[in-house]
Formats: C-alpha cells, sequence, structure tokens
C-alpha cells in the first residue's frame, strides 16, 4: 500500500513522517520546509507474523510493505503555482489513500500560515487545491479527446461525454460517483486520470501534547464532524511525541505512550486505520523458507490471492490448503492442524478471510 501525506505548511507532516517511518526528514519551523517528497517503505506490525515465526522458525519471516510519500505544504493558490506543493501533486497520483494531516495544537513557536487554529478551514483550502488539480488534469485529456472526437470518432465522444461528467462534478466541488460505471472502458479511462479527490481519505489530527486539554478536544471534534461527512476517518496523532517515541526502544515507548492514552504507537494505529480505510485484509503463507504476510481488499477470490504471490499460481490454479490462524497456532503445527481437521481444501471460489494461513498448490 502507498499513503500520500498532504496538509497546509507547518502541520506537523514530516515530524508525522519521522514517527511513523522512524526517519529524520527535516521538520524545522518554517513554511516549505519539506522541497524535495521524502519517501519511506517501512514494514507492516503484524503480531501474527512473529508468532507465525516463533511456531515455524523459518529461515525469513517477511511483513507486508507500507509506502509514505510527504510532499511539500499546500498552501491556498498551490494550484495556480503559488508556495510549492503543487509541483509535487504528481507524486501521490499514484498512492492508494491520503491522509490530511491536519493542525490541532496550539504553539506561539510554530508559525500557523492561516494565522490560527482552524481545522475545518484547513481541510477545505487543501481539498480545493486538490480539486483544483483535479480539473487541470481532466481538462487536459478533455482538450485532447475533444478534437477526436470532433473528427466524427464514436469511442472518442463517448469519452469526452463522460470526462464532460466528471468535470461539472469536480467544478461543484464534489467527488465524482463512480458507483453506477459498468462500461469498462470508462472505468479504464477514470482510473487512468489518477484522481486525487477519489482517492479514500484519512484526517491525521495532529494534537500535540496537550490532547487533553479542552481547546484540543474541540478541535479533533469538529474535524470529526467534518469527517463524518466526508465518509473518512479521524486518528488522533501527537506527531512531536510519537517521533520522540519512535527513537526509543519498544519496551521504554510503550509505558511513555500509555501515559498519554496511546494504546499503541504512531505506525500501528496509522496502519489499522489504513486498513479499515482501504478494507484490506492480511493472508500469511507458510510455503518452504519464508513464512510471508500479504494483503488483499476484502471480498478477494483465493485464486486471485494466488495471483498476488506470482502469476503462474493464477493461471496453473488448483485448489488451496486453508486453515485460520487461530487454530494453527492451537494445534502447534500444519501437520496437527491436518489431523484435528482444521485444515480445508478450498477451490477457487473461496473468498480469503483475515488471517488465513494458505497453501497454494498449482499445476506444473
Amino acid at each position: 500500500m502507498e499513503i500520500g501525506l498532504v496538509g497546509l505548511p507547518n502541520v506537523g507532516k514530516s515530524t508525522l513522517f519521522n514517527a511513523l517511518a522512524r526517519a529524520s526528514a527535516d521538520a524545522s519551523n518554517y513554511p516549505y520546509c519539506t522541497i524535495d517528497p521524502n519517501i519511506a517503505v517501512v514494514e507492516v506490525p503484524d503480531e501474527r507474523l512473529d508468532r507465525l515465526g516463533g511456531l515455524l522458525n523459518p529461515e525469513k519471516l517477511t511483513h507486508p510493505l507500507l509506502k509514505f510519500v510527504d510532499i511539500a505544504g499546500l498552501a491556498r493558490g498551490a494550484s495556480k503555482g503559488e508556495g510549492l506543493g503543487n509541483m509535487f501533486l504528481s507524486h501521490i497520483r499514484d498512492v492508494d489513500a491520503v491522509a490530511h494531516v491536519v493542525r490541532c495544537f496550539e504553539d506561539p513557536g510554530v508559525v500557523h500560515v492561516e494565522g490560527e487554529i482552524d481545522p475545518v478551514r484547513d481541510v477545505e483550502a487543501v481539498e480545493t487545491e486538490l480539486f483544483l488539480s483535479d480539473l487541470e488534469v481532466v481538462d487536459r485529456r478533455l482538450s485532447k479527446i475533444s478534437k477526436i472526437a470532433r473528427s466524427g470518432d464514436a469511442k472518442a465522444r463517448k469519452e469526452a461525454e463522460f470526462l464532460e461528467c466528471v468535470r461539472a462534478s469536480l467544478d461543484e466541488g464534489k467527488v465524482f460517483d463512480a458507483g453506477h460505471l459498468e462500461d469498462p472502458d470508462l472505468e479504464h479511462e477514470l482510473g487512468g486520470l489518477r484522481l486525487l479527490t477519489s482517492k479514500p481519505s484519512l484526517f491525521v489530527a495532529n494534537v500535540g501534547e496537550d490532547a487533553a486539554s479542552a481547546a484540543t478536544a474541540e478541535c479533533v471534534a469538529r474535524l470529526e464532524a467534518l469527517a463524518g461527512k466526508r465518509r473518512a476517518a479521524v486518528l488522533p496523532v501527537s506527531a512531536k511525541l510519537e517521533a520522540e517515541f519512535a527513537e526509543l526502544p519498544p519496551e521504554e515507548a510503550a509505558p511513555l505512550l500509555r501515559a498519554f492514552n496511546f494504546d499503541q504507537c504512531a505506525l500501528d494505529r496509522f496502519v489499522r486505520a489504513c486498513y479499515g480505510l482501504l478494507e484490506v485484509i492480511t493472508f500469511f503463507t507458510i510455503k518452504g523458507e519464508e513464512t510471508k504476510g500479504w494483503t488483499v481488499s476484502k471480498g478477494t477470490g483465493v485464486r486471485k490471492a494466488a495471483g498476488k504471490i506470482h502469476t503462474d499460481m493464477y493461471d496453473k490454479f488448483v485448489c488451496a490448503e486453508v486453515v485460520a490462524f487461530d487454530e494453527l497456532m492451537s494445534s502447534g503445527s500444519m501437520q496437527k492442524a491436518r489431523e484435528n481437521g482444521l485444515a480445508r481444501t478450498e477451490g477457487k471460489e473461496y473468498i480469503v478471510r483475515d488471517g488465513d494461513v494458505i497453501l497454494i498448490k498449482f499445476g506444473r
């Protein structure tokens, strides 16, 4: 999975990036501190995979990966060239979801580019720039395809009419609803546009160190009310504290997190929120020398999941042996799970469940 971090300047994006990636991106107190996009790839923490490793002792234990892309802050007018953020929007057009980092902390030592804390205004300012950027993308494509449509090309005319609908929606500040699309060509065209406004969104409330204060609680509540209208989730994070905790060994960081009423570190909570947002699950393979975790969308069939491992497994799929994680752990081994009747043979129609341990059988 790939997640793009966006927000106004000086909201704590790079500090959050450091907390999530255990990195050291520059997070100084001035607008546009981030110039080149910060990119990090981290292992997705999953206690189940670690327990499988302890049970099976494989030579290699491989976690799924999560990529973060932190771009420069988006100022008002970014889509028209103001500030620096717009030139980097192309870097997040391929991400799976967008995380809006929103400032919910007071600190006179950190300049707020809009003058005062207002989460709703800040989110709307960023959203406006994303809509305008998407409009620019659609206009460029529409200009090109309209010329072909005027020559009498029926396919181009259909595409141009579709793009006009997309443009009208964006122009009203509305995310284009693709739910009714049944034409594969139009679905492909929409996917090719890589619209930022169509990507699932997570609001990260950067609460600073005063997470329990009334002002912070009110700020987060306003953000949650807005998120409800956007069908988005809200994740409160103290980016500054989390970045400091990320430099400590886990056993030292855990009691500090609990002291600030966080049950898990920022990365764990961020992953959990993103998995829910994107509706993905994890399954495991234990074949040979490697035990590995894989992410797929909910509702994925086992044959398609096998194809994620290797195309041969999709093309030559025969069946899959499946056992639930908890049942494998309680059995103590795959052989015991078979003897206890807990390992099942499933065909290509089987829908993968979260925590499934799967052995794919395919032809040669």
